[in-house]
């Protein structure tokens, strides 16, 4: 076993996203289905929420679990992947809630099969008093697709009279996002060496150090972040300043 590369605790990143890409890679190297090689990312899930809890200052983890983009694959894999949603909150919903962890849900929640909605919403209700750490999970989600539904709410707003038009700055719409009480990512980590965001999280990845690693989703661990933890504390955060 490879060991987890030392890291400063006192320089974590607040908020930590990853886009957990490789699966269906994963899945055609080890000459299996793709719904199995979802069903081996799930526990890469367990553990990169176990090692962010156990790095303790790690504030809040976002993970993109499905796009508006993935409605284009076959009924076949959406339908495993929203299985696996149901399956992985009966299995490890209580844990996440002991490790007092607070599930939140970033997406179009309104376009998902009833029994997702059904599962997030006891998810979020289950652990909402709990304050340890927040796992957001980013579903039916696309950057695009919130900058626009923001856009709608602050237009409703300004009609209704609720806003003034020239009020409206950079604060003013982050309030109209999904989950706006997160603070942005500091480190998004990237798995099977893609360089792209995917339309992810677009407004609030400005200033957000990538990591792209060129490990598959199914096969990430403690020590992958702990990598990608320590390649972020090595670089130097200027905001645009010297």
């Amino acid at each position: 076993m490879i060991e987890a590369p030392e890291i400063d605790p006192e320089r974590l990143p607040r908020h930590v996203a990853v886009i957990m890409d490789g699966n269906g890679r994963w899945a055609k190297r080890e000459g299996v289905s793709r719904a199995a090689g979802h069903e081996a990312g799930a526990k890469s899930v367990r553990a990169i929420v176990e090692a962010c809890r156990e790095l303790q200052h790690i504030e809040v983890l976002t993970l993109y679990a499905f796009s508006t983009e993935n409605w284009r694959r076959s009924a076949l894999e959406v339908n495993a992947l929203f299985r696996l949603l149901s399956k992985y909150v009966k299995i490890e919903l209580e844990s996440i809630h002991k490790e007092n962890i607070r599930v939140t849900v970033m997406g179009r929640m309104a376009g998902l099969p009833k029994q997702a909605v059904a599962d997030l919403e006891y998810s979020m209700d289950r652990t909402r008093s709990n304050s340890a750490m927040i796992l957001n999970v980013a579903i039916n989600y696309g950057g695009r697709a919130e900058i626009a539904d923001a856009a709608k709410r602050i237009a409703r707003d300004v009609n209704d009279g609720k806003l003034e038009a020239n009020d409206i700055d950079e604060a003013t719409f982050a309030k109209y996002l999904y989950v706006p009480d997160i603070p942005d990512p500091d480190l998004l980590i990237r798995t099977s060496g893609e360089l792209r965001l995917s339309n992810f999280m677009l407004w609030q990845m400005s200033y957000t150090e990538i990591v792209a690693l060129p490990t598959l989703w199914p096969d990430f661990r403690k020590q992958h972040l702990h990598e990608a933890i320590a390649e972020f504390q090595a670089r130097g955060r200027r905001f645009g300043g010297r």
